[in-house]
C-alpha cells in the first residue's frame, strides 16, 4: 500500500510524503521537491505554509500510530505487559532519551506530593 501526502514547507518548496508498507514494515520517505520560492512572505503566508506542511505530516504518521497502538494491544492482551508496565517503560525511555536529571525529577515529584498529598491508588 503507498500512502502520498502532499503540502508545502515554510520556504515555500513542496514536499510530497510517501508512505510505502512493504512485508509489513513502513518505510517513509520525505521528498521535496520545487524551488518556487518568494523573497517576502507575510506571517499570514508563513502559517498557512506551516498548517498545510503539518498536517501533511500527520496524515503520514497516521498508519505508523495506528501500528504503536496495536503493538501496545498485543502485549497487553497476551499478557506479556500490562498497561501500567508499558506506561513507565515507554516515560522512563522518554527520560532516557532527554538525558533527564532523576534527582531534579524525584525533588518535583517531592514537592508536588506536598503540596497534594499522596495519591490514592483507585
Amino acid at each position: 500500500m503507498i500512502i502520498v501526502t502532499t503540502g508545502t514547507l515554510a520556504s515555500g518548496k513542496l514536499m510530497t510524503m510517501f508512505a510505502i508498507k512493504e512485508n509489513e514494515m513502513n518505510q517513509a520517505i520525505l521528498q521535496v521537491v520545487g524551488d518556487e520560492t518568494e523573497d517576502k512572505k507575510s506571517k499570514e503566508e508563513y502559517i498557512v505554509n506551516y498548517l498545510k506542511s503539518m498536517i501533511a505530516l500527520e496524515e503520514a504518521m497516521e498508519p505508523y500510530k495506528e501500528q504503536k497502538k496495536e503493538l501496545r494491544g498485543e502485549y497487553i492482551e497476551n499478557g506479556w505487559l500490562t498497561k501500567e508496565d508499558i506506561w513507565s517503560a515507554v516515560k522512563a525511555l522518554r527520560m532516557y532519551q532527554k538525558s533527564a536529571d532523576l534527582d531534579a525529577v524525584n525533588e518535583m515529584f517531592d514537592i508536588i506530593e506536598k503540596k497534594f498529598g499522596l495519591k490514592e491508588e483507585v
